[in-house]
């Protein structure tokens, strides 16, 4: 038996419908499919971006060094060392203000600053300033440390401006002595020229308060 007209625009109105839902239902999934996948690339590279930060601002914080000096007993001696266990120091470099006529000093490996080094020359300066040799105690020099060292097994460079902590006595027949105490980091220096300057105007600010408060 035949279908009616009416019943065969029926059946063409439902596979109509049917085709337009599977049509649908492809275009939902090719869709999702995507999404799924830009979702995906997005979590990766906000990843990757995340971990190229973290690896950059390791390696700066790895490139930034920071000295401990530890005093010998009699003070004649201040052994410098990284604070990071993961740093290593190759050579150093040693600037004193110009005003006391002090070449640089160059060390390798074995890091320091002696009170050989400076003790003419700061108890010439200070007694140049108006300093009174009986008055004791403790005082700051600034230097510039220059410093080769390792990071992790890469080489780095830091320049930095410290504060050499030192302490005097006085004796009627010794004279003025100094003690080294320790090494404060006061800030970074762009250059060697730049980190010069520096210092020099620290202790030429430091002779200025002295002759000023022996007037």
């Amino acid at each position: 038996m035949s279908d009616t007209p009416q019943e065969r625009q029926e059946k063409a109105r439902v596979r109509r419908r049917w085709l337009s839902l599977g049509e649908t239902v492809a275009i939902v999934a090719v869709v999702i499919s995507a999404l799924t996948f830009w979702n995906s690339y997005r979590e990766r590279t906000a990843s990757e971006a995340h971990q190229s930060a973290s690896e950059a601002a390791a390696s700066r914080h790895a490139a930034i060094l920071v000295l401990k000096a530890t005093p010998d007993a009699n003070g004649r001696r201040l052994a410098l060392a990284p604070r990071s266990d993961t740093q290593a120091i190759q050579s150093q470099t040693i600037r004193f203000p110009a005003a006391l006529g002090l070449s640089p000093v160059d060390t390798s490996s074995d890091a320091r600053i002696e009170r050989d080094w400076v003790e003419s020359a700061l108890n010439k300066a200070r007694h140049e300033a108006g300093a009174k040799p009986e008055t004791a105690g403790d005082a700051r020099v600034p230097v510039l440390v220059t410093t080769s060292f390792l990071a992790d097994g890469d080489p780095h460079t830091d320049r930095a401006i410290y504060q050499l902590g030192y302490r005097t006595s006085h004796g009627f027949l010794s004279g003025t002595s100094v003690q080294l105490t320790g090494l404060s980091r006061e800030g970074a220096a762009a250059s060697d020229g730049a980190g010069q300057a520096r210092i020099d105007a620290l202790w030429k600010a430091w002779v200025a308060r002295t002759k000023a408060a022996v007037q």
